[in-house]
């Protein structure tokens, strides 16, 4: 219950309390920013709600940046949860909360986090198997080591934008198979890959590992990312060492941080692995373990037409597993740390992820809701990513929207 005007199916009622950065539209350029939460239809100022209410925790939202927030850690996550639950359920606090609501529509929307590093996973047996048969028609689709471990990549945190940064297509070199040396220029097969982001907070020291017990503690949040990728630099690049110009120029998040405590009631039991991973990769196999998956439904519009709708529940390693090998050689985890999800792909066209496997590389065009048909994105294309997950008690958690329009390579 609340004392907000909030329907009970409202996507960002008080069982989601997103987190994110957001300045006044009509301030400007200029204009401050300031650490909000959405609630509704409108994003509350934490940091001039927490200090009109005496709280001394306001400091870390008074950045303009989740950054202060995220290396708090689980404690300060969780008592920041219940404390914003408590005003903005009880009457008592109302003129605290009410006078630093702002309409959504006023605000704009910033990057919620210095990105300190970005690492890019490829947890889909589908949609690795696609892309197997795609590259490797002559090979197995899966590599051998698929299904012993969370294949990854590490990406460029500097290049990480937020939802609504135009996207300018990537230059570089190309070789197409039939050609007998390679050439410079825009990339012809410029793909989305649908997935989430990860955000991680708290940290470690070099040397030590996040065990997979303890992946929990240092998961803050989810986002919508979108893994832009030029199919035909990265082909004629990614061998021996891996992607690197061709997904390098941008990848873009969603605005809002949709905290893990919020997916609770979305959390679902892996669809099976085999062979069983190593010790430090298992899970207890069950919704509320260690090792668990998400029931997030995604959604593809391209120019308006929604072309796929993804299942995460339908990806073979957890966010957790994730975690845990990326830092099981010792690596640092540090606050504002991003992992991709890879794309989320599932075992029909109308679940495919890219427009790599939705067009067959092209092969099988895709009709659009004017008459057009599309292969691989155009100038001009805008792609908008959504998504929903089931909340406590019946309710919808809503992750928004992260969008991106191409413009001509400079």
């Amino acid at each position: 219950m609340t004392w907000l005007d909030l329907p009970a199916d409202h996507p960002f009622g008080l069982h989601n309390l997103p987190y994110g950065v957001f300045s006044v539209a009509d301030e400007g350029d200029d204009a401050v920013r300031r650490v909000g939460v959405r609630v509704g239809d409108h994003v509350l100022d934490l940091a001039a709600c927490a200090e009109q209410a005496g709280m001394e925790s306001a400091a870390v939202w008074r950045g303009g940046s989740l950054d202060a927030f995220l290396a708090e850690g689980r404690p300060a996550w969780a008592a920041a949860r219940a404390w914003l639950t408590g005003h903005l359920s009880n009457e008592e606090y109302r003129d605290c909360v009410e006078a630093h609501l702002v309409p959504v529509g006023d605000v704009r929307m910033h990057l919620p986090f210095s990105v300190a590093d970005y690492v890019d996973f490829y947890a889909s047996e589908h949609h690795a198997s696609n892309v197997g048969r795609i590259f490797r028609p002559d090979s197995e689709p899966l590599t051998p080591n698929w299904k012993h471990l969370p294949i990854g990549y590490h990406g460029r945190a500097g290049t990480v934008v937020v939802s609504g940064t135009d996207i300018v297509r990537p230059s570089g070199q190309r070789k197409p198979p039939t050609e007998p040396v390679p050439t410079f220029g825009p990339s012809l097969r410029l793909d989305i890959e649908a997935e989430l982001g990860f955000v991680v907070g708290g940290a470690t020291r070099l040397g030590e590992r996040v065990a997979l017990e303890d992946a929990d503690e240092h998961l803050f949040g989810v986002v919508l990312l979108n893994d832009w990728s030029a199919r035909d630099i990265q082909a004629w690049e990614y061998v021996p060492l891996g992607p690197f110009l061709g997904k390098s120029f941008a990848t873009s998040i969603s605005p809002w941080v949709v905290t893990t405590d919020a997916l609770r009631a979305a959390r679902v039991p892996l669809p099976g692995q085999d062979p069983e991973p190593l010790p430090y990769l298992r899970g207890s196999g069950d919704g509320a373990g260690t090792a668990y998956g998400l029931d997030v439904h995604v959604e593809v519009e391209w120019n308006g037409t929604v072309v796929s709708r993804p299942e995460f529940r339908d990806m073979y390693w957890s966010p957790a597993q994730m975690l845990a090998h990326l830092s099981v050689n010792g690596a640092t985890v540090r606050p504002g740390d991003l992992f991709g999800s890879g794309t989320i792909s599932g075992p029909h066209r109308g679940t495919r992820g890219c427009f790599l496997e939705l067009s067959w590389s092209g092969q099988e065009p895709v009709t659009l809701d004017d008459g057009g048909t599309r292969t691989f994105l155009e100038d001009g294309d805008t792609v908008v990513l959504r998504a929903t997950a089931p909340g406590a008690d019946g309710t919808v958690v809503g992750f928004g929207e992260c969008v991106g329009t191409v413009r001509p390579a400079r």
